[in-house]
């Protein structure tokens, strides 16, 4: 392989030795496994520090760390290690910088984003032995202790130091080595000085056939002269002088450089020139700020089809630019009919639609429109020939396993297309009609770098073949398209891969027809490659419009161009409402809602499906109560049990619509749905069986509680992804997590049940209960993303909190879920007092403001009220939630009901007395009396301390008039007690309640 550089003096640079000496023997199976720390809030850097002192005279040290996202070893004050690639580790010899005694070893930890980790293991061998010394909550983190943030094997990084062990195993190439399609050629041009160029992230082609490349950090940008293909002449790479960095966008278009800078000197879209014509790239140009910044924030920017336009993709953290239009239509919203679970780890929680986006602007950056959006954090997008774009979104890797989890894809990107990214549990699946679906599912990984094969001397296929680069699993995959009426279908093929292969961009320089990309990101070493393919199949240029299906892709554009129109369109537009073609039918939905945002009325009623179901949807998105009524009473002419799947998916989303946007049905309307739907569920598909249990369990339905937890218990479908193997071999880190699920994958069709049940209150049997949460309970045992198992857990806390008083009772008594088990209690301050409901009424003037939320929260576990109750989702279940009180009782009833507990119990809450034949008397709650048998919690603080009892053996059950709740609770607490513990009551453990007001 040919290798040209870049004149080495220009940057001082030395080459390295080949005779380094052989790393020291370590036996690292002995070595005690390592936790993963970092300081006390991941979102901060810190200094994590350890003190060591090897016990006899050191003859080799050998140290292994890793950090997600970014560190810096020292030791002794001397840097040995850094990276910022996590799911690489570095290993190094360190036996020079070991002294006698005191050792001090020091990291400097980022993070950049998501979980933060620091990992190590050194291994000191002396003349006495081996010694370890293993990250761990002996760390310091800056003046405090560090926090162990998980164990060794944890997701996502699983067991990071084990090497190939750890590795999925596959078939291909040995590490380092390309795979590539047989006759293309991949040549190494170029490895980038990373302290004087950085780590190249971005690629663009002039018009001089040089390339120009951006450092992802501080290091700005260059001007790439390749060597002549098939020649030993070097590539020389220049400094560009013009003051901008921090690249992850490049355009040259007439002479002008556009540039999307992510971070560096300021986030926004950039015009570089030359001042005095000259080549010279000096002069830079803020054209528009965009507020964004970060892994997710803007990204790459393209040359519209007309040549007159630039477009811009941006991630799902960065806010839509001030003043832009838009052609996706207004009152775009999240539009879930049951609430959302946000991130168990707090991964974009709060960001609301439009997530990430694409916009056109002008090429003065003045006039800004958004394109599409719904995007998780795509970064680069392509046209073809014909005008069409293609966008290559991401996933969210820690969703894995769970059933809203939607891998990598390139989406056939249309004017106002929502795609469905929507934060935490809430993304839409594919088959909703008011999103669009991809055009070809990729697999777990990291989208960087696309480009279109034109103008490269390859084969016809490779010339419009979509190149995409996969940054995770060092993967280049030629996405194959072909038109499929309005859109496209697509295959994909992988074109290259290597272990390890960072992609980050790759682009076809029309001055050689040959195709070059970079590696690098995060920091990590660059290099510059280039591919040519020198097999026998003719390179001549190909024909790269594709005329087949045109006339409904015309048919679509026609109604684009009505994207944002504000005049009545006539009847065309709702004609196209029922187009066989679903991207047609899209298109037209988009148009009609712009016309009625901008006045349009009087729409008519439809007997025809795809017509009435997309009016349906215009209506209730741009419309409102009244609207939604009209479209209810449209939808509800068409029989369900009628339609094929797709019609049905339809439908049920145009229902959830309805409530979404138009609000919750009275009873007589939901119990009619309810009636027309139940017999329906559960139907044959898994797709209609989620959108059936959503309203079903959103209307009340009597039967779905009993019908869901009997899916629970039905064996599940086998989930594999063998063909993902080599794939997944190319990166230990992250391809150990996915192999590891796939080794002992959870159901994502039960988990969907489990996630939809946990709203249902009322109408559980404890059979039922115990189903529901024995899957739980066999769904921990399974593997997931790194947000897996705190999904699982948020499920079953908000199962638990949704349940009834009595329920939650009995769920904690029959064990399927352990009981809450308060930390030491407080004292309370005292002195007390006899305590009377007089009293505590008289304090109620002093509750308006001045209290402390801490000191009524302290005071609610002095007294012991936490052991039997809840405030906010925390306490025991032996006694009702208070967390509603205030919505029940004022301070009189209050006051009562701690004082004299037995004056007034509801029968909700009373005890019974049962008494045997054989004269025995157990006083409790009954939980259960299924089975031929009484369930009784015996003791009002333990739910666990039951006792069972055959009803052929009683002879007696009567409600006791005695309360479980002890008297005298308040009598220990002073006056400043009471009134923090009424706030904290009345207040709903809520700290922002004016009762906290100072």
């Amino acid at each position: 392989m040919r290798t040209a550089s870049l004149a080495l003096l220009a940057f001082g640079l030395a080459s390295a030795a080949d005779d380094a000496p052989k790393p020291p023997a370590v036996d690292w199976a002995k070595a005690p496994n390592p936790a993963w720390v970092w300081g006390a809030d991941t979102t901060k850097d810190y200094v994590l520090t350890k003190a060591f002192t090897p016990a006899g005279k050191v003859t080799a040290a050998r140290v292994r760390v890793t950090c997600d996202n970014v560190f810096e070893l020292h030791l002794n004050g001397t840097k040995v290690a850094g990276s910022a690639e996590w799911q690489s580790p570095v290993e190094v010899d360190v036996t020079k910088e070991v002294k006698a005694g005191e050792n001090t070893l020091a990291a400097t930890v980022r993070n950049q984003g998501g979980q933060a980790g620091f990992v190590l293991a050194l291994a000191v061998v002396t003349d006495t032995g081996t010694e370890y010394v293993v990250s761990d909550g002996t760390w310091a983190a800056g003046a405090a202790k560090a926090k162990v943030v998980g164990k060794y094997g944890d997701a996502p990084w699983g067991k990071v130091f084990d090497g190939a062990a750890a590795q999925p195993k596959g078939k291909g190439k040995a590490p380092g080595e390309f795979k590539t399609l047989p006759g293309f050629k991949v040549e190494k041009l170029f490895a980038v000085p990373k302290d004087t160029l950085g780590s190249w992230v971005c690629l663009t082609a002039d018009d001089k056939g040089r390339l120009i490349a951006s450092d992802q950090g501080d290091k700005g940008l260059v001007r790439i002269t390749p060597g002549k293909v098939g020649t030993d002449e070097p590539t020389k790479v220049e400094k560009i002088p013009a003051k901008i960095t921090a690249a992850q966008g490049l355009l040259w278009h007439n002479g002008v450089l556009y540039v999307v800078c992510n971070g560096g000197p300021g986030s926004g879209l950039y015009r570089v020139t030359s001042s005095k014509k000259d080549d010279i790239l000096d002069t830079v140009e803020k054209l528009k700020a965009i507020n964004g910044g970060g892994e997710h924030g803007p990204h790459a920017v393209r040359l519209g089809p007309d040549g007159k336009s630039l477009y811009v993709v941006a991630g799902n953290f960065t806010k839509v630019p001030d003043g832009a239009t838009s052609r996706v239509p207004p009152r775009q919203g999240e539009d879930h009919l049951l609430p959302r679970m946000w991130d168990a780890q707090g991964h974009a929680r709060g960001i609301l639609a439009p997530g990430g986006w694409v916009a056109k602007t002008d090429l003065d950056g003045k006039a800004w429109e958004v394109f599409s959006s719904g995007y998780r954090n795509a970064y680069d997008f392509a046209f073809n020939a014909d005008g069409e774009m293609f966008v290559y979104d991401s996933d969210m890797e820690w969703d894995l396993g769970m059933p809203w989890y939607r891998p990598t894809r390139v989406t056939h990107t249309v004017s106002g297309g929502d795609y469905g990214w929507r934060s935490g549990s809430g993304v839409w699946p594919s088959h909703y009609p008011d999103s669009l679906p991809a055009m070809i599912d990729i697999g777990p990984g990291s989208p960087v770098g696309v480009e279109f094969g034109y103008g490269a001397k390859f084969p016809a296929k490779y010339q419009k073949a979509l190149f995409i680069c996969d940054w995770t699993f060092g993967t280049m995959y030629a996405v194959h398209t072909e038109p499929s009426g309005a859109t496209y279908k697509a295959t994909k093929e992988e074109f290259l891969s290597r272990t390890p292969l960072p992609l980050t961009d790759a682009v076809i320089n029309p001055a050689d027809g040959a195709m070059y990309f970079t590696i690098g990101g995060r920091g990590a070493q660059s290099e510059l490659y280039r591919v040519t393919y020198t097999g026998k199949e003719p390179t001549d240029k190909a024909e790269y419009g594709d005329g087949r299906d045109a006339d409904n892709r015309k048919a679509r554009r026609r109604l684009e161009a009505l994207h944002g129109a504000t005049k009545d369109p006539g009847t065309a537009v709702f004609d196209h409402l029922g187009h066989e073609d679903r991207f047609v039918r899209y298109a037209a939905r988009v148009a009609l809602e712009h016309q009625l945002a901008g006045g349009l009325t009087g729409l008519p009623l439809s007997t025809r499906f795809d017509q009435a179901v997309g009016a349906a949807l215009a209506r209730v998105r741009q419309g409102g109560k009244g609207d939604g009524r009209l479209a209810l009473h449209n939808l509800d002419t068409f029989d369900q049990a009628k339609l094929d799947e797709r019609q049905q998916l339809d439908l049920l989303r145009a229902y959830q619509l309805v409530f979404t946007r138009g609000g919750e049905p009275d009873k007589a309307t939901a119990a009619k749905l309810v009636a027309k739907l139940d017999p329906l569920f559960p139907d044959k598909s898994d797709a209609v069986n989620r959108e059936l249990v959503q309203l079903l369990v959103y209307l009340k339905s009597s039967t779905v509680v009993a019908k869901t937890t009997k899916l629970l218990a039905e064996p599940s479908k086998p989930l594999t992804q063998a063909e993902l193997a080599e794939v997944l071999a190319r990166n230990a880190g992250y391809g150990g997590t996915i192999a590891n699920m796939l080794k002992n994958t959870p159901d994502p069709q039960k988990l969907w049940y489990a996630f939809v049940l946990r709203n249902v209150a009322d109408g559980w049997t404890l059979d039922q209960r115990k189903a529901y949460f024995g899957f739980l309970a066999e769904a921990r045992t399974k593997s997931g993303g790194a947000s897996y198992q705190g999904f699982l857990r948020n499920i079953e806390n908000e199962a638990f909190a949704n349940a009834t008083d009595a329920d939650r009772l009995a769920i904690e008594a029959a064990g399927l879920r352990k009981p809450f088990k308060p930390k030491e209690l407080p004292k309370p301050l005292g002195p007390g007092r006899e305590w009377t409901t007089a009293d505590v009424v008289a304090l109620e003037p002093k509750l308006q403001r001045g209290r402390d939320f801490k000191a009524g929260e302290r005071a609610f576990a002095a007294a012991r009220c936490v052991v039997c109750h809840r405030v906010g989702g925390d306490g025991g279940a032996t006694g009702p939630d208070l967390t509603q009180v205030a919505g029940r009782f004022g301070v009189k009833d209050l006051a009562e009901a701690l004082v004299e507990p037995s004056k007034v119990v509801s029968d909700q809450y009373k005890a019974s007395v049962v008494r045997t034949v054989d004269e025995k008397s157990y006083v409790g709650k009954i939980v259960n009396d299924a089975g031929g048998k009484y369930t009784i919690v015996i003791d009002p603080e333990d739910s666990t301390k039951v006792v069972e009892v055959k009803k052929d053996d009683v002879s007696e059950v009567k409600p006791s008039n005695v309360s479980l709740m002890p008297e005298k609770l308040l009598n220990q607490l002073n006056e400043a007690e009471v009134l923090d513990m009424l706030a904290y009551m009345l207040s709903r453990g809520d700290p922002a309640h004016p009762m906290f007001k100072k």
